[in-house]
């Protein structure tokens, strides 16, 4: 399943675009070649040219190729890579991919690598949670992306409010001072399931659970109907339609028109406002989801890479060697200043600087989470009952009726009903 926040984010902080399909490569000087592939924009050019000069110049007998590929049927092409003969030695892949892929049985178990050399357990869970499956890693967490809250400080300023909102309360309290004089509180679509996911886990609940194998839908239990109903509460603090997600219209360009006063977004949604208004450039402030306490920012949906290693590929040991240095303190450090992404470790956070919208990304980012780790997963996101039970709740349905119903469709998928 590919995860929509991470297309959002990886486009919009990408600063140089890789071609799709395309590679790259050093000269061919060792005598082993590791082929690696990439989704289109995870990272730079410059980081690619940066990592292979150094690593090839550490490791001589290495050849380092990087084959970028397109998100568009991703996942048949690495299955069929999976079942091949001729498998790279080493896949990026979005951090829920990883159930379906190891259900295959075509990944390479990394747990001791991951526990011995990587410090897996300082990871961040929203990351290494989906690259394991039973106990087993197959899944290195590569990098991170997540939600914060994109605010207009000339709005707050208007509005008396000197410093962003900690809990639900403030953020609650602070939406109802701002939703006047024709500025919306909050501009928060009524189908944007993954923020709906973050409130049902600050209750304890979930979007599915798991029952001795089995899985069935979770959104009937009273910790997630309780997070449904914050989120209406939210919602309603401004005129997003409860009939569509974020992107019908997008969020950026109604933001843009300067009545806003916030949005939900990656940070650098900023940089599409600015473009479309460059009277805001300067304006925008960042801040984590707020939790129910102040001790802790709210759960947010972490989108992000892992990266496996197929059993069929050629160059097993070698791959397992390329994944262990991307994963590592100096090729992370890296990849965050170029790329304004959030590292794979908490305790790494140090090394994103002073850049506001990524200092307020990190921070929430320690209580990221990642959808059910469920291999059918992804049916369930392509057809989404998520986003029609939201609607219903949102224009007067019954929430538990609607949730049951939801719910059951949920189950059904997941156990191939």
């Amino acid at each position: 399943m590919k995860n929509r926040i991470l297309a959002g984010a990886v486009a919009l902080v990408s600063s140089v675009a890789l071609g799709g399909c395309g590679y790259f490569s050093d000269s061919g000087s060792g005598d082993r070649t590791v082929t690696v592939w990439l989704m289109k924009d995870s990272v730079s050019q410059g980081f690619l040219d940066k990592f292979t000069e150094s690593y090839e110049e550490e490791h001589p007998s290495v050849d380092l190729e990087f084959k970028i590929q397109e998100w568009s049927g991703i996942g048949p092409k690495v299955m069929s890579a999976l079942k091949g003969d001729d498998a790279p030695d080493v896949i990026e892949v979005g951090n829920t991919q990883v159930a379906q892929y190891a259900v295959s049985g075509g990944l390479r178990d990394l747990t001791l690598e991951s526990m011995r050399d990587l410090g897996s357990d300082d990871w961040i869970p929203g990351l290494a949670q989906p690259g394991s499956i039973n106990g087993v890693q197959y899944g290195i967490p590569w990098y991170a992306a997540n939600r914060v809250v994109i605010y207009n400080k000339d709005i707050f300023e208007q509005a008396g409010i000197k410093t962003p909102p900690k809990t639900r309360e403030e953020w609650i309290a602070a939406g109802e001072k701002l939703n006047r004089d024709g500025n919306q509180g909050i501009y928060l679509a009524g189908q944007n399931w993954y923020v709906l996911a973050g409130f049902i886990w600050d209750e304890g609940g979930d979007l599915a659970d798991e029952n001795g194998g089995d899985w069935e839908g979770a959104l009937g239990t009273p910790e997630a109907l309780k997070g449904m109903e914050f989120y209406k509460e939210l919602q309603a603090l401004g005129d997003g339609p409860t009939d569509a997600d974020e992107e019908k219209p997008p969020q950026t360009d109604v933001f843009a028109r300067g009545n806003v006063a916030q949005i939900i977004s990656v940070p650098g949604a900023a940089s599409l406002i600015e473009q479309k208004n460059p009277e805001l450039k300067g304006k925008l402030g960042y801040f984590p989801i707020p939790g129910k306490t102040a001790k802790a920012p709210g759960s947010v949906f972490t989108g992000g890479s892992d990266l496996i290693v197929p059993k069929n590929a050629d160059q097993r040991s070698a791959g397992i060697e390329v994944v262990k240095a991307l994963a590592s303190e100096k090729w992370q450090t890296e990849l965050v200043r170029t790329m304004s992404y959030v590292p794979n470790k908490p305790s790494l956070a140090r090394v994103i600087g002073d850049e506001e919208g990524t200092v307020a990304m990190a921070a929430g980012a320690t209580e990221g989470r990642a959808t059910p780790n469920s291999p059918q997963w992804a049916a369930v996101e392509a057809e989404n009952p998520i986003k029609p039970y939201m609607t219903a709740v949102l224009q007067g349905g019954d929430p538990a009726e609607e949730a049951k119903a939801a719910s059951e469709r949920i189950t059904a998928m997941l156990t191939g009903g």
